[in-house]
């Protein structure tokens, strides 16, 4: 009985030693991060410090909708699209306030978003450069100066179909959205340097 209950306890120890994601499979470009661009980045900028080096915290996917704010169909057709490409909730976003002009009211629903982080975040940004941006037309690169000073980067897509869980047959039309990739870098040109070393193609 003394021999079970110290063989337990060991087994608890060791699993209370593991990492949280031991044995969890690891997203290729997060497994990309970890064992090469650190090093690079640290040996490119000479970082005092493994906290200073960038890392990509999340990715935010969002649209509006504003020409259609009275076609519920467009809406929930673009929220489902988004909901297939990110593979998780999507959140539909509401104007704070009355807007004579355009026409729009308080509380009305003009677009929708979606935060990705961990691993959820990697595989889309995965499926976007390995997959996606491939599919686009004549494609040459994305624009590099799409920074926001901050190390923050935005990229604009323009017809969802470039991403394979949509069907092209069954669309009601084509649309785009926004993605802004959020990192930690101080600047820029850290903010370019993590995105071309995790693979982003930026044109040159």
């Amino acid at each position: 009985m003394i021999e079970k209950s110290k063989a337990q306890k060991a087994e608890k120890a060791v699993k209370a030693a593991k990492p949280a994601d031991a044995g969890r499979f690891m997203p290729n470009f997060k497994r990309r991060y970890l064992n090469q661009v650190r090093d690079k980045l640290q040996k490119d900028f000479n970082f005092s410090s493994p906290m200073e080096i960038p890392r990509m915290t999340k990715i935010t996917v969002s649209f509006g909708c504003s020409e259609d704010k009275e076609n519920k169909k467009y809406m929930d057709a673009a929220v489902k699209e988004l909901e297939q490409i990110t593979g998780q909730h999507v959140v539909r976003t509401k104007a704070h306030k009355s807007i004579a002009n355009f026409k729009i009211r308080q509380g009305q629903e003009i677009g929708a978003m979606v935060t990705l982080r961990n691993d959820n975040m990697w595989y889309f940004f995965e499926r976007l450069v390995s997959v996606a941006l491939p599919r686009v037309r004549d494609f040459r690169g994305v624009k590099p100066n799409a920074f926001d000073g901050h190390g923050n980067y935005s990229l604009g897509v323009t017809e969802q179909i470039i991403f394979p869980e949509i069907d092209f047959d069954k669309i009601e039309r084509i649309s785009g959205f926004n993605i802004a990739f959020v990192t930690t870098a101080k600047n820029d040109k850290e903010g370019y340097a993590l995105l071309k070393e995790l693979g982003m193609p930026f044109s040159k």
